[in-house]
């Protein structure tokens, strides 16, 4: 693992520990004491090239402030290792086309992880596409709400290139939609600073345009109290859910997954069906990151599919770009693929054609 900051000590760590068939044995960081506080037996090598080379290491994930993910992904793959990078996967379109072609050459499993996808709401809200529930979907609302009104000294809030909100929760958002209802014909993206002494965006809003439905990503370092996790309309009804996936919250806490109530979660959603105004709690399915890597094992062993493929991450990385360029000049902006890229990313994602 190279890195040993917010990502890697709270989510990549105690993954790796608690997947079956997984062993960290490497750790590339600058505070060997700090590591070896919680990893008392990893190898702790200074640097992350080092590491990301090493002979005996099978697997690199890449858990490094966000514009070092190319070059070290890059190193790892020609060493001929697979590769796992922390979100954002790169910090432009090109770099994603470039490492996703890479690994096609060399025969390796690169993948991304949008560890969201294990989120409880998020299944909750597939199942409920997948049934029917709402019927056509219209409108989405999907937000990731924070309340810091200080500025923080660390990188994800200077300005320094992948730096901003956008490019920290946006792909989060952005894969979670992309699963849902494949790719948009348009992009249109709002990005601002709104805290004082902002240096990079920490509020955006970006609507993801299709065919008669509308997707409104929202996420903010100034919103208090809370708005609903997802609010989703459609013509047989809406339904609505207040509150996040507790796991993230349980990992940055320390602890470990594998309790008996991991990934439940104790705020049901609502439905509300059309006309008649009744109201239904739905139930929410336990969530658990585990899955991903669960899947990254098997895929390295060649029994399954990647769980999170590099065109999953280049259609990802296409909407970020698409958003930014619609921030700065002001207008909806197509995604930048090729029809090859669009016709291999299925168009089957889309579960709300009831």
């Amino acid at each position: 693992m190279l890195g040993y900051g917010f990502a890697g000590k709270s989510f990549h760590a105690p993954l790796l520990r608690t997947v079956e068939g997984l062993s960290l044995r490497t750790v590339a960081s600058s505070r060997p004491d700090d590591v070896h506080a919680d990893l008392p037996d990893v190898t702790v090598i200074p640097a992350a090239r080092d590491a990301a080379t090493h002979p005996d290491v099978d697997l690199v994930v890449v858990a490094t402030p966000n514009e070092t993910h190319v070059p070290l992904t890059e190193a790892a793959l020609r060493a001929g290792k697979h590769v796992v990078v922390d979100k954002p996967f790169t910090i432009t379109l090109a770099e994603a086309r470039a490492l996703s072609a890479l690994a096609h050459e060399r025969g390796r499993v690169l993948s991304v992880f949008h560890n969201r996808r294990w989120d409880s709401d998020f299944l909750a809200l597939k199942a409920l596409l997948t049934d029917g529930t709402l019927g056509r979907v219209t409108h989405v609302e999907s937000r990731f709400d924070r309340f810091r009104p200080e500025v923080r000294q660390r990188w994800r809030e200077q300005p320094v290139p992948g730096a901003g909100i956008w490019f920290d929760l946006g792909p989060h958002l952005v894969d979670q939609v992309l699963q849902l209802f494949g790719l948009p014909d348009t992009v249109v993206g709002m990005l601002a600073a709104h805290r004082d002494g902002a240096a990079v965006d920490d509020w955006c809003q970006v609507t993801l345009v299709y065919p008669q439905r509308h997707v409104v990503l929202q996420a903010s370092m100034l919103i208090a109290g809370g708005l609903p996790r997802f609010a989703v309309h459609g013509t047989r009804g809406s339904w609505l859910k207040y509150g996040m996936d507790t796991q993230a919250d349980r990992l940055i806490a320390g602890e470990l997954p594998g309790a008996s109530d991991w990934g439940e979660d104790a705020t049901p959603g609502r439905v509300i069906v059309g006309g008649s105004s009744e109201a239904r709690t739905t139930s929410t399915p336990r969530g658990d990151y585990r899955h991903f890597y669960a899947g990254i094992r098997d895929a390295v062993r060649g029994t399954r599919r990647n769980p999170v493929t590099p065109l999953d991450a280049v259609a990802v990385a296409a909407v970020l770009d698409a958003a930014v360029l619609s921030s700065r000049t002001g207008r909806a902006c197509t995604l930048d693929l090729t029809s090859e890229e669009r016709g291999a990313f299925s168009d089957g994602c889309d579960l709300t054609t009831s």
